[in-house]
């Protein structure tokens, strides 16, 4: 992960735009030595299905999910 400094930033950013997209690199952009920005490549977030796909027709349940639980936890 590189580190560059805004001022610096500023001046070459095209060319870590084009570093973070060809390779994946991260780089975190700092302030007077701190940092304040990541830059990283976008990612497609995973479909419900992608992620819980394999689980299908695997989870049981006994009980009926939409009952109150009013006896269980009482009254507020």
């Amino acid at each position: 992960m590189k580190s560059i400094s805004k001022s610096k930033l500023k001046s070459k950013l095209l060319e870590f735009l084009r570093l973070v997209e060809s390779e994946g690199e991260e780089i975190i952009v700092t302030d007077r030595g701190k940092p304040v920005v990541k830059i990283s490549k976008y990612g497609n977030s995973p479909s419900t299905e992608q992620l819980f796909g394999q689980m299908r027709g695997k989870v049981k349940y006994f009980e009926d999910l939409t009952t109150p639980t009013t006896e269980e936890w009482g009254e507020l």
